[in-house]
Order: C-alpha cells, then structure tokens, then sequence
C-alpha cells in the first residue's frame, strides 16, 4: 500500500503546484482586471476610431467597474444610448456579408464588433435574423481570413437579444 500512496501523493503535489502558478482570465481572478487580448497588438481597441460624434456618442461607453461580476454590471451603456443603437436599416449602408460571433472582452464597454470583414475601422450595423433586431456598432478589423468568426461587445449582443452564451450568426453593415 506504502508504494502506491507515495507516488500518488507525490503526483497530486506537483499538479497542485502547477494549477497554482496558472493565471486565470481576468473576469475569473478575484478583484477582476482583464489582460489584453492575444490581437491587442494588431487589433485597434473599441473606442479608438475616429468615428462621427453623433456615432460615437451611442456608441461608446465608460468601462465596467472592477468589482463588476453580472452581465448588468459589465454593460455600462445607458437606456437612451441602447434606444439610440436600435438602428434601423440606413440608406448608402454596404451589406458586408455574415459573421458566426462570440461574446468579445467583457470589459470593453460599448457597441462594437471585431471581425475579419472590415479591413479599417468604422462605423456600421449589425443584424440578428432570429429576432430580427438590429443595432449600431463600431466596426474593428480582426486579423484572419473572412470567413473567421468575429468577437461582439456585451452591450451589442444584449441589445440584439442574441445569446451571450451561444455563438449567434450576424449580419455586418457598414456606413
């Protein structure tokens, strides 16, 4: 019994000892503090476009605060700003095509999506077919071929009544 307990409480020291150097994402450490995304580097931030100010005021938003832990505390944007963003279809707008999209960094506030589509940043509109609403975003281009998915902000998705936990196909528009 001796040798069999040995190498197994041995084997259970070292994994515990390299679970604990891990770093968790940051929405998971306690006291929040997110690290920047693998593209941050490529990938301009949401709110760093030079977008007109009646689209930027809808648009953007100030950042969740740290001890935010809910989907209502991650989305700082205000009911006249979601109202605002409910866009409805605009002349002169160009259909960019479809994105399957996944929930993007919870702590960058505002109505944006990074995707593949666009190649600069700007402003647009995205469409969600299952319920057929629709909402001003910021367009960010994403590294990666056209037909990778893209990462949407908590206030979009939220103002699309799209799941946050699914993977939602969208349709992209730009201005």
């Amino acid at each position: 019994m001796k040798r069999f307990l040995f190498p197994s409480l041995a084997l259970g020291l070292i994994v515990l000892t390299g679970c604990a150097q891990m770093k968790a994402p940051g929405f998971l450490r306690p006291g929040g503090g997110a690290e920047a995304p693998l593209d941050a580097t490529t990938t301009p931030q949401p709110g760093s476009a030079e977008l007109p100010s009646e689209v930027s005021e809808v648009v953007t938003a100030p950042p969740p605060s740290a001890a935010a832990r809910t989907a209502e505390d991650f989305d700082t944007t205000t009911a006249e700003q979601r109202a605002k963003a409910a866009a409805a279809p605009e002349a002169g707008e160009k259909r960019l095509g479809e994105t399957v999209a996944s929930l993007g960094d919870p702590t960058k506030s505002g109505f944006w999506i990074k995707t593949p589509l666009v190649s600069a940043p700007g402003s647009g509109r995205l469409e969600y077919p299952a319920t057929g609403k629709s909402t001003k975003v910021e367009l960010i281009p994403l590294d990666g071929p056209a037909t990778g998915g893209s990462q949407v902000s908590l206030a979009a998705l939220r103002n699309l009544d799209a799941p946050i936990t699914d993977l939602p196909t969208l349709v992209v528009y730009a201005d």
